[in-house]
């Protein structure tokens, strides 16, 4: 990629210490710790399919089962056909347990850090800059969380340890089980040329059909890519990827308590206040792409827009739009925007405007905790 080719992506920020944490085959591991005769067989999590007429699919297996081919989502029928019956085990997923000991691992990171944001039972995301110990190594308190959960309750786990979270992701994938990978930002690029595109997060199996047809299949092929050209095939995924491939990941560890919030709005107070119309959009314009960021990061969709205007006599007036649709797309968030906003306008604007603010509430959300049936890490 040319000089020009890179101004096309933003200013890297290399400051965070980011860990991702993910637990190994944490199904079958919470069901071998509590028996330990499993450890040695096949285990396989999930129905037995000569009891389910053959229907069922494998929630996850442990390590032994993989060496045979099996993985998560897997009909179980097939994996009954992988494994020598002498050696195969199923047993049937216990999510209340599951819940139970995914608890016990979240008290433990929250010993270090309530900047925690899960992903589901068994995988975590932790901003670590500032942390409640005053560590400064973010490897030396990923060791100590592994350690513990070691000791404490008895599993494995795999850690990433850099400056964001896409690369967190990739490294505690990176050694499994019971890995450590570390990524400095010096190292960051080099890391990923390395990466087959499949290691991607984000790059479905089609996406990477096509990547492949283009001659793109490492990380390097990606960072080698034109901008422009990737976003000409891909539109917004094409950006993300050409991002990513160069180390680029500027979305936050959102802590899960910030998750339930109620709504999300920016408002600032202008001095000198604003007068012209055009100032005033632009300002609510650049709003909802920040709230489009917050919102995606959240997995939310906003069902309401509102709008704040005041003047230099502080009189101030709220407006509100239920929309026809949820959404987080910054354009149909402007629009509601911008209608609210032009109903009161011409008022406002002669006397002065002296804060201005937009808030998206009323959420829908895609569920973060929802337990992922096919997540076999």
């Amino acid at each position: 990629m040319n000089e020009k080719e890179g101004d096309l992506l933003p200013r890297n920020d290399t400051h965070r210490r980011i860990i991702h944490l993910d637990m190994d085959a944490f199904y079958a591991s919470v069901e071998t710790r509590d028996n330990p005769r499993l450890a040695k067989k096949a285990l396989i999590v999930g129905r037995d399919p000569r009891e389910t007429n053959g229907h069922g699919v494998v929630t996850t297996a442990n390590y032994v089962a993989r060496k045979y081919g099996v993985h998560s989502a897997m009909p179980t029928m097939k994996a009954l056909r992988l494994i020598p019956r002498d050696q195969i085990v199923f047993v049937t997923p216990n999510f209340p347990k599951y819940r139970a000991v995914s608890a016990e691992i979240h008290q433990l990171m929250h010993e270090i850090t309530d900047q925690v944001q899960s992903i589901s039972l068994d995988e975590a995301y932790l901003d670590v800059t500032e942390n409640k110990l005053g560590i400064k190594s973010a490897l030396q308190l990923a060791v100590r969380l592994q350690t513990k959960i070691r000791q404490e309750i008895g599993l494995n786990s795999s850690f990433g340890v850099t400056y964001n979270k896409f690369l967190a992701k990739m490294g505690s994938e990176y050694s499994k089980p019971f890995g450590r990978t570390i990524i400095l930002p010096s190292e960051a690029k080099g890391f990923l040329a390395k990466q087959e595109i499949a290691q991607f997060h984000g790059i479905g199996p089609k996406t990477q059909e096509k990547l492949h047809k283009m001659g793109i299949y490492t990380g390097g092929d990606l960072q080698k890519t034109p901008v422009r050209t990737l976003l000409k095939q891909f539109n917004k995924m094409g950006y993300l990827m050409a991002e990513h491939a160069n180390g680029i990941d500027l979305s936050r560890v959102v802590a899960d308590d910030e998750r339930n919030r109620k709504s999300i709005g920016i408002e600032r107070t202008y001095e000198p206040s604003i007068f012209s119309e055009q100032t005033a959009l632009t300002n609510m314009r650049n709003y909802c792409a920040r709230l489009e960021e917050e919102m995606r990061e959240r997995g939310f969709y906003a069902n309401t827009v509102v709008i704040k205007v005041r003047n230099l006599d502080f009189v101030t007036v709220t407006k509100r739009r239920k929309l026809s649709q949820a959404t987080n797309d910054k354009n149909e968030l402007y629009a509601s925007a911008k209608d609210l906003f032009v109903t009161i306008s011409s008022g406002y604007l002669n006397e002065g405007i002296r804060l201005l603010g937009v808030t998206v509430t009323d959420f829908s959300r895609t569920d973060y905790a929802q337990i992922d049936l096919f997540s076999g890490n």
